[in-house]
């Protein structure tokens, strides 16, 4: 599912609100998870999963046209741990 897909989902199953304002609800939901977590939080959607971020250590990696050997710099990536209901649905639990 992209983005837009979500946007028509929810626009459909909520016929008093425009495809504006849904698209609109949607940013917001996604800004707010990427504000959280840039400011070193957590986000957790009980049932669904929770969202963080892990640090990753500078390293030597290699740039695969050349071989040539690349510094990588420290840096924190996304994680997310999904919610039990959720690994149970897709377990077949």
């Amino acid at each position: 599912m992209i983005r837009s897909e979500l946007v028509q989902i929810l626009a459909q199953e909520n016929p008093g609100l425009t495809t504006v304002e849904v698209e609109k609800i949607v940013d917001l939901f996604f800004r707010e998870i990427v504000d959280r977590l840039s400011s070193g939080g957590r986000v957790e959607l009980r049932g669904f999963g929770a969202f963080t971020t892990r640090a990753r250590d500078a390293r030597t990696g290699r740039n695969p046209r050349t071989g040539e050997q690349v510094p990588v710099s420290a840096k924190k990536v996304p994680y997310f741990k999904p919610g039990k209901e959720m690994r149970e649905r897709l377990n077949g639990k």
